[in-house]
């Protein structure tokens, strides 16, 4: 019931007011049956701006923080997210991949539309990068076609650090769904696993046209961050010497 309320009533209207989004392909959607959305992350909004544009429901499965963050603010966060269906995954790796992949298979096996972002963290710089491969275990394992969905212009709206998005249009596109039946036999496989993985890749980077980037996008955060308190760190030196 919250999930219709937001979607038709509060926050969906909203949205297409804000982003009055440009949608492309919403054909190659089923319209029944167990699918993954796999799509390029560039902002928060993606959360919901392509979930809003879908006739059916789509179930996410979202940053563990999402849902453990302190005081009001963290359990407001925390009960939005249950209330239109997000499943909070820890993406430490190890074992908390397996679980992950678990809960999507979970989905999966219900007949639902299971949304994932394969780069595993918002894109700090609007490119690119190297997807994971849980989004291949899944698709092989449930046996499932995986729509690539490329979002366009989301980063500029609101990249990461704005609070409230920029009253601007938006694009979202879908592709034809992707076949993996042909890997059944190497659902634990890493090198298929792979393969479907940059696969998926190849199709979403077709649709959004970004510049792509070999290296997994929290790696490449990190890089920038450790960069970014180095130049800081040399700043306050020559600041302090003069």
């Amino acid at each position: 019931m919250f999930y219709q309320v937001l979607k038709y009533v509060l926050l969906g209207p909203l949205l297409r007011l804000i982003f009055r989004p440009r949608v492309e392909g919403l054909e190659h959607v089923p319209e029944a049956g167990a699918a993954i959305i796999a799509g390029n992350h560039l902002s928060f909004a993606d959360h919901f701006v392509m979930p809003a544009i879908l006739p059916r429901r789509v179930t996410f499965l979202a940053k563990a923080e999402y849902f453990t963050g302190p005081g009001l603010k963290g359990r407001l966060t925390a009960a939005f997210f249950r209330g239109i269906g997000q499943i909070p995954v820890d993406r430490s790796g190890g074992r908390a991949s397996q679980a992950a992949i678990s809960s999507g298979l979970s989905v999966l096996r219900k007949g639902r539309l299971l949304g994932i972002y394969p780069e595993g963290t918002r894109s700090h710089d609007g490119r690119l990068y190297k997807g994971r491969t849980g989004v291949a275990a899944m698709a092989i394992k449930a046996g499932v076609p995986v729509v690539p969905c490329a979002m366009i212009g989301t980063f500029e709206a609101q990249p990461t650090g704005r609070r409230l998005p920029r009253v601007m249009r938006i694009g979202i596109r879908f592709g034809a769904p992707l076949d993996f039946s042909r890997y059944a036999a190497m659902a634990d496989e890493h090198i298929a696993l792979r393969a479907v993985t940059d696969e998926i890749m190849y199709a979403i980077l077709t649709l959004s046209g970004q510049e792509y980037v070999d290296t997994y996008a929290g790696e490449a955060k990190a890089e920038a961050q450790a960069q970014v308190r180095a130049r800081g760190r040399r700043g306050h030196g020559s600041g302090t010497g003069s």
